[in-house]
């Protein structure tokens, strides 16, 4: 049975040749709320892989036949966005470092610890959560080149100029805006834009990780550094080497970590926890924050010092809000997709539904943008999504009186040209209906197609 996206029981995939580990896994997350599928090989599950909507596979490194690596090149080809997470007897560095450099989400080493491997599941299915939401209303694909991002403002054209010319550096950058912006996604952008982009995208969630755990997450530990730590395991640093780290949430860190951090970002150096020898390593650092770490360090949170390591080149995403441009593509986007995907054939939006997205703040940016569109798509009965499927906050905004038109002159006329050709190529060249769609008269557009020389 496929197990359709909405649903609230996620699905694992376990492959191991040993069946005491698969029972043992298999109890143990469905007793954490998981539906579970099982295979003793990586043949048995690779139709498992293709025809089921999986959120988790945890697999054997070594196993007869196909081993593990196998099965993770497999994944990574098949669904890139599904988080693997590697478990083997063999308590080998290099073999973990090469694992997570070819995709792997972590590496747990047998005999594993039940709350370790729980709370490395738990992490790896939000992260993935959340990456999918903005990929899909941001990206055409996973990991797309800077062409690829939807938005024509003048403010997200200036990003991707910013980014264009840093991704051929290796200078740290440090990316700043609200939840919800796509900070994650641009510094996708930065990495696979450079000389690096075959070599590790490394995130840590530096708000995601307790502040007793995140110094081990960054720079691994020995054997016997702590109590759990019966092997000894490589830190997100090093696995990063010859890639980039992506440090999300930094403004979160313990000032404690942020003075190791600061000494490892100065000598591209660093020891394991409970470890000695020193580590070099060649990596491209990118940070973000939500927060504001001008009026955090004002405040004694963090280190100035740190900050002006990162702020190297500085990266600002705007708000939805500053650019209000970008939500009519972004809206189309979103539209057509959830339309494909509920069976459901959608033509568009309201002139009053882009009204009243215009007039709306927009908190939580293009993640919200998303549920809203989808929720709509969903509820539809007829091929326009109208005003009456509008949540409340948001339908308030449509202001009786207040004319889309008004809203286009507020903007720059290089987007109110880009507007008008988008209306006209929705509605094959039709424009009664393109200036319906816009929420002016037809008298106006054709001023405006004569204004800007787009008579065909």
């Amino acid at each position: 049975m496929t197990h359709d996206k909405e649903r609230r029981i996620p699905l694992a995939l376990i492959v191991d040749d040993d069946r005491n580990i698969r029972t043992v896994l298999k109890g143990m997350l469905e007793e954490s709320g998981f539906s579970v599928m099982t295979s003793q090989n990586v043949e048995e599950a690779l139709p498992i892989i293709v025809e089921q909507d999986l959120d988790l596979v945890i697999t054997d490194l070594k196993m007869p036949g196909k081993s593990g690596m196998d099965l993770l090149a497999e994944c990574r080809g098949l669904k890139p966005a599904v988080p693997v997470i590697m478990v083997t007897a063999f308590g080998d560095v290099e073999a973990a470092v090469s694992a997570i450099k070819r995709g792997a989400y972590d590496f747990i080493t047998k005999p594993f610890d039940e709350d370790e491997l729980l709370n490395v599941i738990k992490k790896a299915l939000s992260e993935s959560r959340k990456n999918r939401e903005l990929v899909s209303a941001y990206f055409g694909r996973e990991e797309a080149p800077l062409h690829d991002i939807i938005g024509r403002s003048d403010t997200i054209k200036e990003v991707l100029r910013t980014v264009r010319k840093v991704a051929r550096t290796d200078s740290t950058v440090l990316i700043t805006g609200e939840t919800g912006v796509g900070k994650e996604l641009i510094a996708r952008a930065i990495h696979t834009e450079s000389h690096r982009r075959d070599q590790p995208f490394i995130k840590v969630n530096c708000a995601a990780i307790p502040d007793l755990l995140l110094e081990s997450e960054l720079f691994g530990y020995e054997r016997g550094a702590f109590t759990g730590a019966v092997t000894s395991k490589p830190g997100r640093f090093e696995i990063a080497h010859k890639g980039s780290l992506f440090l999300d949430e930094i403004g979160d860190m313990s000032l404690h970590l942020q003075a190791k951090l600061l000494s490892a970002l100065q000598n591209r150096s660093f020891e394991r926890v409970g470890g000695v020898k020193t580590i070099r390593v060649d990596m491209r650092i990118i940070a973000a924050t939500n927060k504001d770490l001008q009026e955090a360090m004002r405040a004694g949170a963090f280190r100035q010092d740190l900050f002006y390591r990162l702020n190297v080149v500085p990266v600002r995403i705007p708000p939805l809000r500053e650019r209000l441009e970008d939500i009519f593509p972004l809206t189309d986007n979103l539209v057509r997709k959830f339309g494909s995907r509920n069976r459901k054939t959608i033509t568009g939006v309201s002139p009053q539904v882009m009204e009243a997205f215009s007039g709306y703040d927009w908190p939580g940016n293009i993640r919200e943008l998303e549920n809203v569109v989808e929720r709509m798509v969903v509820m539809a009965d007829a091929d326009t999504l109208g005003t009456d499927l509008l949540p409340d906050e948001i339908r308030g905004t449509a202001r009786t009186g207040e004319s889309f038109r008004k809203r286009i002159e507020s903007i720059s006329r290089l987007t109110e040209k880009q507007m008008i050709i988008d209306a006209l190529e929705k509605t094959g060249q039709n424009r009664t209906k393109a200036a319906e769609l816009l929420g002016i008269s037809r008298r106006t557009i054709q001023n405006k197609i004569k204004e800007y020389g787009l008579q065909a």
